[in-house]
């Protein structure tokens, strides 16, 4: 789409941003932001704190925003993931986390996807397309391995996309649902060496 324009997200667009992670990580975010929410908070005031952080790597300072005329379209959030990855905390962590971290592991060193997400009513006009190339571009300049994104296994549609633009499976780990979440299956890792 030609009028799709890319820009660094700020902080103003924290409720995208949540959002977006939210709808690319099916409802995953929200239930662990509902777990760390104090009474009387809600999930959505959890993911705008932490959208709006200078640190971490749910933070607008690791995110960029599709606009279409000055509607947000579309998100990447996205970052280097560290060569090494420490593991070391991996038995402390929630179970619905750790096969996500172990593929991250094999990753090391690959510019990470960690969410791509479009607007329903934005689909189908390439801004998910934009939005890669954007990472790609981001990829060449800060992580040598390549590029990588983890997607569920019957998440055949994203999954379809990724390979379309040379992303290939790596890896697998099961998938611990959670509630809420609709898909079986696995998580699957996907890379892409630098073109």
């Amino acid at each position: 789409m030609s009028d799709c324009r890319i820009r660094p997200a700020t902080p103003q667009d924290a409720t995208d941003l949540v959002a977006m992670i939210d709808m690319a990580g099916e409802g995953l975010p929200t239930y662990f932001w509902s777990h760390m929410a104090e009474a009387g908070q809600s999930p959505i005031e959890i993911g705008r704190a932490r959208a709006m952080r200078e640190e971490g790597a749910f933070s607008y300072r690791n995110a960029w925003i599709a606009e279409i005329g000055s509607a947000v379209a579309g998100t990447l959030i996205g970052y280097t993931i560290d060569d090494p990855v420490d593991l070391s905390s991996l038995g402390d962590m929630h179970e619905i986390a750790r096969p996500l971290v172990r593929l991250e592991a094999k990753a090391a060193g690959h510019w990470y996807v960690n969410a791509l997400a479009v607007y329903p009513e934005f689909r189908g006009f390439g801004v998910g397309t934009k939005l890669l190339d954007q990472a790609d571009a981001l990829g060449r300049a800060s992580a040598p391995n390549g590029m990588t994104i983890i997607v569920a296994s019957e998440n055949v549609g994203a999954r379809r996309l990724y390979e379309r633009v040379g992303y290939r499976e790596r890896a697998s780990e099961p998938l611990v649902g959670y509630p809420g979440f609709k898909r079986g299956g696995e998580w699957v890792l996907l890379t892409k060496p630098h073109s």
